[in-house]
């Protein structure tokens, strides 16, 4: 039998541990971790969640790296055509970590009722696009089927329909400039088949989706001309080193940017998470610690004759240092208990619930957006025991100076 677990284990049994003067400073420090373990389970949950949500939302409008003419200047227009016969299209032979590239084209338009008008970007779209994030988008109706033939369809922000009085079914006509300035614009009629809601207002105010033939139509292109190739990764993480490799691979006419170039200042942004993120984990974890290093303290204090006798009757003193970190681990292990139970609980509550709300014009999303993942879960955990442990070794060197005659002594 373990001597150092067994001492440990009768002092958390007994009744005078549980009413003594250190009863409500124990109290506290397991409160103190709990509540450590819950803000730092809601900070990682909601601050990981809330950068892959807009990750999702602006690689859902642009891909994660977009191949263009050098010629476009990265606009929203697709000016200057490129061909879709491309070594790499539908796939990327030499380059690992690329999941699906689609091809499309954008043209800016002007949506017109009889009461109101609204410019827009119509991105068309192909048999080969990705229609993953907008299921999840959908408010209202079904999503466009680009398969057969040419067809009309289009797929509306939910934004742009309140504002223009629009609803599912109705035909909306859209004007296009022509080629010529001279010339009265071109327009085109659409039927909306599906309404959507992305959240994100900077596209949901601009994206109208439609056919791609209908852009390849008003610019007069061919067949296998289109705008830009859209290319989706399997690991955002991975995305700077595959941009590069997918650079290196396309030819001298068309150029590549990758979405946290094209949009550096809300990345940018998103990257200052990371830092919060880790300056609460260091703050809580520090708390917890300084909170269980008291506990200890007077824990060591309170067990004085204690640690008289068992020096006076041979133990070493590390071995009744254990006696007191086999106490301090117990203490710990309650502490991350409830603080686990009562954090996924509230989160848990969030994810399906979705409570608390947010402002998507600063946040770009309706509601705080959950990420559970159990690995950061058990390593945050595993990581809090530990350094809580490790910070609780210094005090424990107090053992070692007290004098067994003397502790027996202790009144």
């Amino acid at each position: 039998m373990n001597f150092e677990f067994f001492i440990a284990r009768r002092i958390i049994a007994s009744k005078d541990y549980k009413s003594s003067i250190s009863a409500p400073i124990i109290k506290i420090a397991i409160t103190a971790i709990a509540l450590g373990i819950i803000m730092m389970l809601i900070s990682i949950a909601t601050g990981v969640g809330l950068q892959k949500k807009i990750r999702e939302k602006v690689s859902a409008f642009n891909g994660d790296i977009i191949i263009t003419n050098f010629d476009t200047n990265f606009s929203n227009d697709s000016q200057n055509p490129i061909s879709k016969d491309q070594d790499f299209y539908p796939t990327f032979k030499n380059i690992d970590g690329i999941k699906h590239v689609q091809v499309t084209a954008s043209k800016g338009g002007v949506i017109r009722t009889e009461t109101d008008f609204e410019g827009v970007v119509v991105k068309g779209v192909g048999n080969d696009y990705d229609w993953e994030y907008f299921k999840d988008y959908l408010v209202e109706g079904k999503l466009p089927d680009f398969k057969g033939d040419l067809n009309e369809d289009i797929l509306i922000s939910e934004y742009l329909a309140n504002r223009l009085h629009l609803k599912l079914g109705d035909k909306v006509t859209t004007f296009f400039l022509n080629d010529e300035v001279s010339k009265t614009p071109r327009s085109r009629g659409f039927n909306i088949v599906g309404i959507y809601n992305s959240g994100f207002q900077q596209f949901d105010e601009q994206f109208i989706i439609t056919d791609i033939r209908h852009i390849q139509r008003l610019n007069k292109w061919e067949d296998d001309q289109i705008g830009a190739f859209e290319v989706f990764v399997n690991d955002f993480d991975q995305i700077v080193p595959i941009g590069n490799e997918v650079y290196n691979e396309t030819s001298s006419t068309l150029d590549t940017q990758t979405i946290r170039q094209k949009y550096a200042s809300i990345f940018e942004w998103l990257d200052l998470f990371d830092f919060n993120i880790i300056m609460i984990i260091g703050i809580m974890i520090l708390v917890a610690g300084i909170n269980m290093i008291t506990a200890l303290l007077v824990l060591i204090l309170e067990r004085t004759q204690m640690i008289g006798i068992l020096k006076a009757l041979g133990s070493s003193d590390w071995s009744v240092r254990k006696v007191f970190l086999y106490n301090a681990m117990y203490l710990i292990g309650v502490g991350l208990f409830w603080g686990n139970v009562i954090g996924i609980g509230l989160l848990l509550v969030q994810k399906y619930g979705k409570v608390f709300k947010l402002n998507p014009d600063t946040y770009y999303v309706n509601e705080a957006p959950v990420y559970l993942n159990w690995e950061y879960i058990l390593i945050l955990n595993g990581g809090t025991f530990l350094l809580c442990l490790l910070m609780l070794l210094i005090p424990s060197f107090i053992i070692s100076k007290i004098s067994p005659v003397k502790a027996i002594r202790f009144e």
